[in-house]
């Protein structure tokens, strides 16, 4: 039914092994194979190609549903209809930004100083039209070239400033630079042509695969909690103990105490557990979830 495209190269392992965790697990003859397959009655067809195209092939309506960067939606333009964030990027939960960065002892430290730059600007990047539309609302002239990788390495010799991505800075400070403005904070996105999105079993469909993605990715971040207390510290325990919603609370035979259980963050569980025992609790369980659906 749909036409699928997934992103190739440093999104491609995270984007793979979601889907695999989703229960849509893509298979390929190898790991260089462009063409591949999911065993879903809801996808026809799957093409792995470079994110930076897929927003156009779906506007242009070579597929139905991709996954791509918002960057590179911005970048090329393309009128799609998102479905969704998904918060995944190519190796944390966080999202890339696009940032304009100088040499780290420049004396300019934004972007609305590079307007008193004397000579006209070089600016090296992998986005020359999202860049060349930020410098152009500041009044800024600029010689925005495309770099096609080693991006950082090209200032001071080839370029004044680039405009690159990063998650953390760590690259770009390494390389002897210092971020002086964020054009962009994008995430990976679920995108779909306009037609096919407009088509009511196309968009019932993708609602489908939406559904799948985020309830996993939302379970990357949480876990089950079960416990036993008895009925004098069930209250006690309840006052440590955040929730998704509710807990469920059951009697246990014999009204010898209470079982709860509830879903919680992962990041607090270290925490928690000991707090847990702390105010009465025993036979606590913490197990892993595969998807969370609202």
């Amino acid at each position: 039914m749909l036409n699928l495209v997934l992103p190739k190269g440093s999104l491609e392992a995270a984007t793979l092994e979601l889907f695999a965790s989703a229960d849509l697990s893509v298979r390929r003859s190898s790991d260089v194979d462009y063409r591949a397959s999911i065993d879903d009655p809801r996808i026809n067809e799957v093409r792995i190609l470079r994110p930076q195209e897929i927003p156009v092939y779906v506007a242009e309506g070579r597929f139905d549903l991709g996954i791509t960067g918002r960057d590179w939606i911005e970048e090329r333009g393309s009128n799609v209809v998102s479905l969704g964030e998904l918060g995944y990027s190519k190796a944390t939960s966080n999202p890339i930004r696009v940032v304009l960065a100088v040499p780290a002892d420049s004396p300019y430290d934004s972007i609305e100083a590079l307007s008193k730059h004397t000579e006209r600007l070089r600016v090296s990047t992998e986005y020359p039209e999202l860049t060349s539309r930020a410098l152009l609302a500041e009044g800024i002239d600029a010689d925005v070239s495309l770099s096609y990788g080693a991006t950082e390495a090209k200032v001071p010799d080839i370029a004044d400033c680039v405009v690159e991505i990063t998650e953390t800075g760590r690259a770009l400070r390494a390389a002897g630079l210092k971020i002086i403005h964020t054009l962009l904070t994008s995430r990976t996105e679920l995108i779909a042509n306009v037609d096919a999105a407009n088509d009511p079993v196309k968009r019932h469909a993708m609602g489908q695969i939406m559904t799948l993605l985020a309830g996993t990715l939302e379970a990357r971040e949480k876990v089950l909690v079960k416990l036993n207390v008895s009925s004098e510290q069930l209250q006690s325990v309840l006052e440590v103990l955040p929730s998704l919603r509710s807990p469920t609370i059951s009697e246990l035979s014999g009204g010898s105490g209470y079982a709860v259980e509830t879903v919680v963050e992962k990041a607090v569980i270290n925490t928690l557990i000991p707090a847990l025992k702390d105010n009465g609790a025993s036979d606590i369980l913490e197990l892993a979830l595969s998807k969370i659906v609202h």
